[in-house]
């Protein structure tokens, strides 16, 4: 099973000529563990993590830091993939970094909503959840039954940020519990990730980490 998962993936990645050495995995509270798909992503293609550190109780301004840091040494033309926690920081980080524009879209899964009442206190420093368009493509992937937010919380959010909503179904946190393995289905939507490079279509990719 793990032999025909890696074949799969390793055709999606030869699908995007090459991109992987531009994609910057942004994984949420806790770090992403050995099972959840950004690190099976990371370890199939080589995608580099940012370490935002204080995973136990992260505050905004320390991993807003982290991520200019992480953008400022990679190459132009850069994908973020974010999950939970990270894909939250990375729509922060976006609403005020000049680096911004090295940025060519985003894969934005499951974050989580920060405004409700019962929001978990370690996550209560990215209040509120910002509300302005992004200044790159990106796609939000929402599970109908994830913990952290409502699936109507997360078409707030798509809206707001000039996101694709893409709906999963009943996956959870989209997380390590969720059973995802490599989680083909989201590299199919990397895969769909487009930007504009002297009028050429060029496919990229984007990731960011767990709650």
């Amino acid at each position: 099973m793990v032999f025909f998962e890696r074949i799969e993936s390793d055709q999606l990645a030869k699908d995007t000529g090459g991109a992987g050495t531009n994609v910057l995995i942004l994984p949420g509270l806790y770090d992403s563990g050995a099972l959840h798909w950004q690190s099976r992503w990371q370890q199939l293609f080589g995608y580099s993590r940012v370490a935002f550190g204080d995973w136990q109780s992260p505050t905004l301004h320390g991993w807003i830091g982290k991520l200019e840091e992480a953008v400022a040494a990679a190459p132009d033309r850069l994908l973020l993939v974010g999950h939970s926690l990270g894909s939250l920081a990375a729509v922060w980080w976006s609403r005020s970094s000049p680096l911004a524009c090295k940025v060519s879209g985003a894969l934005l899964v499951a974050p989580p909503d920060v405004d409700r009442e019962d929001c978990a206190h370690e996550l209560r420093d990215f209040r509120p959840t910002p509300e302005r368009v992004l200044p790159f493509p990106s796609v939000l992937v929402a599970s109908r039954n994830d913990k952290y937010a409502s699936f109507a919380a997360s078409e707030r959010m798509a809206h707001a940020w000039g996101s694709r909503l893409v709906d999963c179904g009943n996956l959870g946190h989209i997380n390590a519990d969720s059973g995802l393995g490599c989680w083909t289905e989201g590299l199919s939507l990397l895969l769909g990730l487009m930007d504009k490079d002297d009028g050429e279509p060029v496919r990229n990719w984007l990731l960011t980490g767990p709650v």
